[in-house]
């Protein structure tokens, strides 16, 4: 099991919404040290390279290579819960700049 923490850009195996199939993709880890303390699981919000279907909830990361990718991409507002087990490995870390641009945009999605 990877030990990840907040900010880590990771791996993960996910589910298709219909559950035809599974497919490896990127994510950043949202959840806190305490919560990864309490439980075998991470959360994590979606990374995707399709910078033309950008939606409301969605961050373009500006520093996309000193996150670790390979392409410009952004963290989507799409936010799961997977377990620890499923996740791949480990491909960087999000600058604090752009994790703090998705702290905000993840504030303003869920209305917190």
């Amino acid at each position: 099991m990877i030990a990840c923490n907040r900010g880590d850009v990771v791996l993960v195996g996910f589910v298709f919404s219909d559950e035809s199939g599974k497919k490896f993709r990127p994510a950043v880890v949202i959840s806190s040290p305490d919560y990864h303390r309490a439980r075998q699981e991470v959360v994590v919000a979606a990374i995707t390279s399709n910078l033309r279907r950008r939606l409301f909830g969605d961050y373009l990361i500006a520093d996309w290579k000193g996150a670790g990718l390979l392409f410009p991409s952004l963290v989507t507002g799409i936010v799961r819960t997977v377990r620890r087990t499923i996740v791949d490995r480990k491909l960087g870390s999000m600058p604090r700049p752009d994790m703090e641009a998705v702290d905000r945009v993840l504030r303003r999605s869920l209305a917190l």
